[in-house]
C-alpha cells in the first residue's frame, strides 16, 4: 500500500478566528480546510507546514506547538497528517480563496 505524509496548520488571528482555505482538485467541488499539504523530499514535517501556509495564503508562520497526528486510509493509501498550531510572523497578503472563520461557523 502507498504512503502519504502531510502537515496541517491551525492559525488563529487576534479575534480567535481560524484561517481557512478552499482546497480541491480541478474535477472536485472545493472544500474549506486549514492550510495543509504533503511533505516534499528532504523536508521535515514542520517545514512542510510552514511552506504550505506560505504557498496557500502568503502568510509567514512559525510552529508554536504540535497538536496531534491523524492516521488512516484514503483511496488505497496509508495517510498520516500532523496538525500544528502556527503563529503568524508576517502578514503580507491573503488571496481570494482564503477566509478567517469563527470555529462555531465551521
Amino acid at each position: 500500500m502507498n504512503f502519504w505524509r502531510g502537515a496541517a496548520a491551525c492559525c488563529l488571528n487576534e479575534n480567535h478566528q481560524i484561517l481557512m482555505v478552499l482546497q480541491g482538485k480541478p474535477d472536485e467541488e472545493p472544500k474549506w480546510s486549514v492550510p495543509s499539504g504533503g511533505v516534499e523530499p528532504g523536508e521535515t514535517i514542520e517545514e512542510c507546514c510552514v511552506r504550505e501556509v506560505w504557498e496557500e495564503t502568503g502568510y509567514r508562520v512559525h510552529i508554536a506547538k504540535k497538536l496531534f497526528e491523524k492516521r488512516g486510509q484514503s483511496y488505497g493509501w496509508n495517510v498520516e497528517v500532523h496538525y500544528f498550531q502556527a503563529a503568524m510572523v508576517l502578514r503580507l497578503r491573503i488571496s481570494d480563496g482564503n477566509r478567517w472563520c469563527f470555529a462555531h461557523n465551521l
